[in-house]
């Protein structure tokens, strides 16, 4: 067991490699009633109905993946916790990827201005990225994760036997956060990278690249909560990739549009930031079966400069991206013109 810690408005474990079983029976200890808050897969392959036999155990089965994180879903948990009385000491477990924990903390968050809420990711994404630094959310028609908040979990349990099933196109989505942690700070994580030849070998350190990744976050909103400003740095590849995300109607997955992000904010790094070291960045994510490049006619440049302009990092309608002038050390770029954006653009297109 590994454990990594976090500082934000409360102090809270990131307990890596313990049995989530064990972990859900004991917080009976601080909490009278607890709600599962599942995808129906999840909860059938966790036997949480089985879970929640007792009186004081109840399930909430989300839609899947992004779907869950819709206003009317949020709506329908708050019913269910005004339905069974639930209190400032009753608490919410999210078990799932990074949507379910969103959904989850969020909804904990508001709930009577906010109870307790524990993560238990089952998604490699969700272990390395999601569930960690207090981040909450729903989408809207407008955008991905305009509304949040941000409240942090009691705890977060990365149990990474959850990993041994997850299909590889879903582990080499969370390579993608995993290989953006090392870009920005930790270059071990890319040495690590380096010495395997495909997802299968990159399946054998799970447990050390979901650790040194949680501590690269860690780290960072240990430092900065609320993103006044160096928590940006955990957006490399995001400003492109929650764009594309959107425009697919979430049919990349967010590990997949970031990798694409990733290669532009190289790619533009180059331009304003004297960047190097593309092709390595490149490398790696075509080892683990990423995408790097658009198809522009699924993809045009007008549609995502749009989504792109209404993203919640932008300022007064310029659009800011986080780049890198070397690897382990990112930098801002808040001036790029919208022709060099374009150019960029049509660097990444097929």
């Amino acid at each position: 067991m590994n454990s990594v810690y976090v500082s934000a408005e409360i102090n809270y474990k990131v307990l890596i490699d313990v049995n989530w079983r064990e972990f859900v029976n004991s917080l009976g200890v601080d909490h009278k009633k607890i709600i599962f808050v599942a995808p129906a897969f999840i909860a059938e392959v966790a036997d949480l109905e089985q879970m929640c036999s007792s009186a004081d155990r109840f399930l909430f089965v989300t839609p899947d993946g992004e779907a869950q994180k819709d206003f009317l879903v949020a709506q329908q948990l708050w019913n269910v916790l005004g339905e069974q009385e639930f209190g400032r000491t009753d608490a919410i477990v999210a078990i799932g990827g990074g949507a379910t924990t969103d959904l989850g903390g969020f909804v904990a968050a508001t709930w009577l201005r906010g109870i307790a809420w524990y993560a238990i990711p089952t998604t490699l994404a969700g272990m390395v990225d999601a569930s960690v630094g207090g981040k909450t959310g729903i989408n809207t028609p407008a955008g991905k994760n305009l509304v949040g908040s941000f409240y942090s979990p009691r705890t977060v349990c990365a149990d990474t036997s959850w990993l041994t099933t997850l299909s590889d196109r879903d582990f080499s989505a969370g390579l993608a956060e995993v290989i953006k942690t090392g870009c920005i700070s930790d270059l071990s994580i890319l040495d690590l990278l380096d010495r395997v030849a495909n997802v299968a070998g990159a399946r054998t350190l799970t447990s050390e690249l979901v650790t040194k990744s949680i501590a690269v976050k860690a780290d960072v909103v240990s430092r900065d909560f609320k993103e006044g400003h160096l928590r940006e740095i955990l957006n490399f590849g995001h400003t492109l990739g929650h764009a594309l995300e959107k425009q697919s109607n979430f049919s990349l997955r967010h590990g997949e549009a970031v990798a694409i992000g990733l290669h532009y904010a190289a790619l533009l790094s180059e331009s304003t930031l004297e960047f190097r070291q593309t092709d390595r960045i490149l490398t790696l994510l075509a080892k683990f079966n990423l995408p790097t490049l658009v198809s522009p006619g699924e993809f045009e440049w007008s549609n995502i400069f749009g989504l792109m302009t209404g993203d919640k990092k932008s300022r007064d309608g310029r659009i800011r991206f986080v780049g890198l002038r070397e690897l382990g050390k990112p930098d801002w770029i808040e001036t790029a013109s919208p022709e060099l954006l374009e150019q960029t653009y049509e660097k990444i297109m097929r």
